[in-house]
């Protein structure tokens, strides 16, 4: 059999297209600096989750919540300021890498978008979607068509990202309340 350049067409349909769509807008790093700009230094700390806390939370929100958290908090001096949260969430196919950050008054920062590998979707690293969650708490409802503005053509990204920083809410005020996080 003769190869040509259309005999390797159909076998280049079956290649996925994510990968070549994923984009590193920031490191974990950038994030933080700013979701706290006025954080001098972060403590990269573990927490795990009591049993109860986690079925507590997965209860009430409906979504699952791993035991095991890696949060970056964030000083003044001596004093907390807040948690940043790097964390995943699938789109429609692939991971879409983000930043929560909450104040030690249980009060939301933007969202930032550190890395998107769908093929659509990536109107949700608009800054105007990204600061709708800013000012937001663990009271607020935190979902897509009530508190959250949903993108067309974007919705599973927006639906995702929206229970995921509602699940990051509700792990720090549930490690605040702790005292696990001071």
């Amino acid at each position: 059999m003769k190869i040509t350049p259309w005999s390797l067409l159909p076998a280049a349909a079956l290649i996925p297209p994510g990968a070549a769509f994923a984009v590193d807008y920031l490191t974990g790093d950038q994030a933080q600096a700013a979701l706290f700009p006025e954080a001098d230094h972060f403590a990269v700390r573990s927490f795990t989750l009591e049993e109860a806390d986690r079925a507590a939370i997965q209860s009430r929100l409906g979504l699952q919540i791993r035991p095991k958290w890696v949060i970056r908090v964030a000083m003044h001096g001596e004093r907390v300021i807040g948690a940043a949260v790097v964390d995943d969430v699938i789109g429609k196919f692939d991971r879409i890498t983000f930043a929560a950050g909450v104040g030690m008054d249980g009060v939301v920062k933007p969202v930032e978008i550190l890395s998107y590998r769908e093929s659509h979707g990536q109107e949700v690293r608009q800054e105007s979607w990204r600061n709708q969650f800013a000012g937001k708490t663990e009271t607020s409802p935190l979902r897509v068509g009530d508190d959250v503005s949903n993108i067309s053509g974007a919705t599973l990204s927006c639906s995702h990202v929206a229970d995921g920083v509602r699940r990051i809410v509700a792990v720090v005020a549930s490690l605040k309340r702790s005292g696990a996080l001071k």
